[in-house]
């Protein structure tokens, strides 16, 4: 599937407007995520020992920042260049973290859910299925291409003597 202007364009669209608020936003992201699937508190560092969300955690909106502006420059690559471009550091980076962490296909889907409904949120009156399909496109894509880096990787570590 192709990834066209209109989609790439409300990607944008919905990015602008989440900046404004990114802070809440980045504390609902979180909850949606914790609210599916409660067990993912202990993926990450710096929530597996917090009883509850932490409210003024910087590490916590540096993390949901990451993920929508990776999410929505996603999409744009998809659009330019018709894959996912990320430098090839970064995407080394977050396929080896993902790797030793065990994220495992049905994480990326819950990570995908708390997108799509913090999305919904950000950008209220505006959210339409259009706008659905072009972030779950622009998510499905960045996810398959740090499950392809995860997969390289655990590949390089078997063959190793």
């Amino acid at each position: 599937m192709s990834f066209s202007e209109k989609q790439e364009a409300l990607v944008k669209e919905a990015w602008e407007i989440m900046k404004e608020d990114i802070t809440t936003l980045s504390l609902y992201f979180f909850t949606q995520v914790l609210e599916i699937a409660p067990a993912a508190k202990g993926l990450f560092s710096f929530l597996k020992d917090e009883e509850e969300i932490p409210q003024d955690n910087p590490k916590l909106k540096s993390h949901a920042v990451k993920v929508f502006k990776m999410t929505c420059e996603a999409a744009i690559q998809l659009r330019e260049k018709g894959e996912v471009v990320v430098s090839g550091s970064t995407l080394k980076y977050l396929g080896s973290v993902h790797l030793q962490k065990g994220i495992v296909d049905a994480h990326f889907a819950v990570v995908k859910e708390g997108v799509l409904r913090t999305v919904e949120k950000g950008v209220g009156e505006k959210w339409s299925e259009e706008m659905k399909g072009a972030w779950s496109e622009a998510y499905d894509q960045l996810a398959a291409a740090i499950l392809a880096e995860m997969n390289k990787e655990a590949a390089e570590t078997t063959d190793e003597p």
